[in-house]
C-alpha cells in the first residue's frame, strides 16, 4: 500500500494532535481501563506461585514429568511455554487485527482456559489447560504494551506506563491474600487453589465494558489506510479532553513524523540495520532479566521456608506481606518516569535487584527478610514499568507488536528453564547460590542496556523508530 501525499499529511496532523494532548482525566481513565485489563491477567500470572503448594498437597503434581520437567517444575514450565507460544508464535496478531480486538480476544481466551483449569482432576490436564491460558496471557502481555504506547501522548508515556503497571501489580497481593486464605483450606469442600484459580478467570466478566469504552489505536488505523476511522477517534478524544478542561482550547499541534505507511511489516525487517542492534539488545536483555524477575517473584515462598525453615502457612503469609509492596514500585517512579531516559531506569533497577538480593541472601530473621524483599520487588516493578515502556517505543507500528512479543518471548522460554534452574541452584548452594546467579543476569542487562539502549524520553514514536 502506499499512501497518497494528502494522506500522508493527514496522517502527520493526526498524529500531532495525539502527541499534544494534555494528561487529563479521560486520558488517565483510558489507561485506566487497560490496565483493568491487564490485572486480571498478573492475577493469572503470579497466581503460579501461590498455587504451587496447594496443588503439591492434593497430590495432582507429584507424579507428572515431562523429561526433566516434574512436579511444581513442569508447572512453572507449562506456564511460561504458555506465554512463548502467545508471544513469539501469536505476537503479530495485534499488529494483523487491531488492538482492541486482540485486547478482547486474548483477554476472553485466558479466562476461559484458566476457567477449564480449575475442574482439572489430573495433573496432565491441569499442565496442559494452564499451557494454553498462557498462550492468550502472552498475546495480552503484548498487545497492552503496543496499545497504551500508540494511545497515550509523548510527554506521558513514562507516566502511562507507571501508572499502568501500578494498577496491573496490585493484583499481585490480591492473588497472595486470596492464596494465603485459602490454599490451605478447603471451602465448602472445594480444592483451596481451585477457588483462586476461579477468581483468576473473573476477568471475562468486564472485558466487554471495556472493549465499550476504549477505541481502536489510531496509530494502527492509520497504518492500514484507514485515516478517515483515524481522524473520527481522534476528533472523539479531543473532544473529552477538551471537557475535562470546561472548554478551554487544546494546544496547537507541531509538525510531526509519520511511519512507513504499511498494514504489516515482515518478521525479518526487525533484523534489517535499521533495527537489528535494538532487536539483538532486548533479545539479550530479555533472555537475562527473568533470573532476577521471576526468580525471586515466582520462588519467595520457597526461598522464605529455605532461609528461616518455617511452614507452608507462614511462607504464605510472609509472602504476602513482601506482595504487597508490588503496587507501589511503579507508583512511586510515576514521580520520575518522564524525567530520565527509560535506559537509566532499567540500569539502576537492575543493579538494585542484583544488590538487594544478595543482603537477601545472608538474612536469617524475618525482620530484614521482609525488608530486603520488600526492595527487591519494588525494583522488580521499576525494572517490570520502565522495560515495558521502552520496549514498546523502539519498533515502528507496523511492526511493533511482532517486534515487542518476539524479544519478549525470550524471557518467557528462558524463565522455563530458569525454574530449573533455580531450583537446582537451591537445592545444591541454598539462597545464597540463587541470588549470586540473579547478580550474574543483572550485570548482563545493565552491560546490554547501557551499551546498546538508544534513548527514547518525551519522542514522538515515529521519531524512535527511524
Amino acid at each position: 500500500m502506499v499512501m497518497e501525499p494528502s494522506s500522508g499529511t493527514r496522517a502527520a496532523a493526526i498524529l500531532a494532535r495525539l502527541d499534544r494532548l494534555p494528561a487529563t482525566p479521560y486520558v488517565w481513565t483510558l489507561i485506566a481501563l487497560l490496565s483493568l485489563g491487564g490485572m486480571f491477567e498478573l492475577y493469572d500470572l503470579f497466581m503460579t506461585a501461590y498455587i504451587v503448594p496447594g496443588l503439591m498437597k492434593s497430590g495432582l503434581l507429584a507424579h507428572v514429568s515431562v523429561s526433566i520437567f516434574a512436579g511444581p517444575a513442569l508447572f512453572v514450565a507449562a506456564t511460561f511455554t504458555g506465554l512463548f507460544i502467545g508471544t513469539a508464535v501469536f505476537g503479530y496478531v495485534a499488529d494483523a487485527y487491531g488492538r482492541r480486538t486482540i485486547f478482547t480476544f486474548s483477554m476472553l481466551w485466558y479466562s476461559a482456559a484458566t476457567l477449564v483449569m480449575a475442574f482439572q482432576h489430573t495433573g496432565f490436564g491441569v499442565n496442559l489447560w494452564r499451557l494454553i491460558a498462557s498462550v492468550g496471557i502472552g498475546v495480552e502481555l503484548v498487545t497492552i504494551d503496543t496499545y497504551v504506547s500508540e494511545l497515550v501522548p509523548k510527554s506521558m508515556r513514562g507516566r502511562a506506563f507507571a501508572f499502568n503497571q501500578g494498577v496491573m501489580f496490585s493484583a499481585v497481593p490480591v492473588v497472595a491474600l486470596i492464596a494465603f486464605l485459602l490454599v490451605p483450606n478447603q471451602p465448602l469442600g472445594f480444592d483451596g487453589w481451585r477457588w483462586v484459580v476461579l477468581i483468576g478467570s473473573a476477568g471475562a466478566l468486564i472485558v466487554w465494558f471495556i472493549r465499550r469504552a476504549v477505541p481502536e489505536s489510531p496509530r494502527w488505523l492509520i497504518n492500514q489506510g484507514r485515516i478517515d476511522e483515524a481522524d473520527a477517534i481522534t476528533t472523539g478524544i479531543e473532544k473529552k479532553v477538551q471537557k475535562d478542561l470546561g472548554g478551554s482550547p487544546l494546544p496547537a499541534p507541531g509538525s510531526h513524523s509519520v511511519d512507513k505507511p504499511e498494514p504489516q511489516g515482515r518478521f525479518g525487517e526487525i533484523f534489517e540495520p535499521a533495527y537489528r542492534s535494538r532487536t539483538i539488545m532486548l533479545m539479550v536483555f530479555q533472555f537475562f532479566q527473568t533470573f532476577g524477575y521471576y526468580g525471586f517473584a515466582a520462588w519467595v515462598p520457597t526461598l522464605i521456608a529455605e532461609q528461616t525453615g518455617i511452614n507452608l502457612h507462614a511462607s504464605l503469609l510472609y509472602s504476602f506481606i513482601i506482595a504487597i509492596a508490588n503496587p507501589f514500585g511503579p507508583l512511586l517512579a510515576m514521580g520520575f518516569a518522564d524525567k530520565f531516559e527509560r535506559k537509566w531506569q532499567i540500569i539502576g533497577a537492575a543493579f538494585c535487584i542484583g544488590a538487594f538480593g544478595v543482603l537477601f541472601a545472608f538474612q536469617h530473621s524475618m525482620g530484614p527478610l521482609i525488608l530486603f524483599g520488600v526492595l527487591i520487588t519494588l525494583s522488580n516493578n521499576v525494572l517490570s514499568y520502565s522495560f515495558h515502556n521502552y520496549q514498546s517505543e523502539l519498533f515502528p507500528t507496523r511492526i511493533r507488536a511482532r517486534a515487542v512479543g518476539f524479544t519478549y518471548s525470550l524471557s518467557r522460554i528462558s524463565a522455563v528453564f530458569a525454574s530449573f534452574i533455580i531450583g537446582f541452584f537451591l537445592k545444591t548452594t541454598g539462597t545464597g547460590g540463587v541470588f549470586a546467579l540473579i547478580a550474574f543476569a543483572m550485570t548482563v542487562v545493565v552491560i546490554s542496556i547501557g551499551g546498546w539502549g538508544p534513548r527514547t524520553r518525551n519522542l514522538e514514536l515515529e521519531q524512535v523508530s527511524k
